[in-house]
């Protein structure tokens, strides 16, 4: 094989399309502009253009910011994690995690970890080991007779 015997595959590469090169082309006339006006034009940029007053992303004041940093957390009530116990999806007696969560269909993934909520009620004795917990979730899940282990400790603000 010689390098002037090289060769891409047939049909592997296409013509660029030539525009503006008269009727009978298809692409002739307004070359696949549409029809006239600013548009059609090149170097056009007019989004948020307001004929020259001052657009209003630029009169308005900038506030807040995106933290990059923040922990983003499934959250889930004790309510919906009772009624995964009774539908049998869950077995209370083993200790219950995001991965156990997820393969149960209670969450559909597991981010930075699972919060637990205090909203609904737990009857049944269960152990879990998540990121988050709310006071009122461990509250209800000690009275019911069980445990949680909670792995991220949340910043108490002075």
């Amino acid at each position: 094989m010689k390098l002037n015997e090289l060769s891409d595959n047939p049909g592997a590469t296409k013509d660029r399309k030539r525009v503006g090169r008269g009727i009978g082309s298809g692409t002739g006339k307004t070359g696949g502009r549409g029809v006239k006006g600013q548009k059609s034009r090149s170097g056009v940029a007019i989004k948020g253009f307001e004929g020259g007053q001052m657009p209003i992303h630029r009169r308005l004041p900038k506030r807040g910011f995106n933290n990059i940093f923040a922990k983003k957390f499934v959250a889930v009530n004790l309510g919906r994690l009772q009624t995964a116990i009774d539908a049998g999806r869950v077995d209370a007696g083993k200790p219950i995690d995001g991965a156990v969560l997820k393969e149960a269909g209670v969450i559909r993934r597991v981010k930075d970890g699972v919060r637990i909520l205090g909203g609904g009620e737990l009857t049944s004795k269960v152990s879990l080991d998540v990121a988050g917990a709310s006071a009122s979730a461990i509250a209800a899940i000690e009275k019911a007779g069980g445990s949680i282990k909670v792995t991220v400790v949340e910043a108490e603000t002075e």
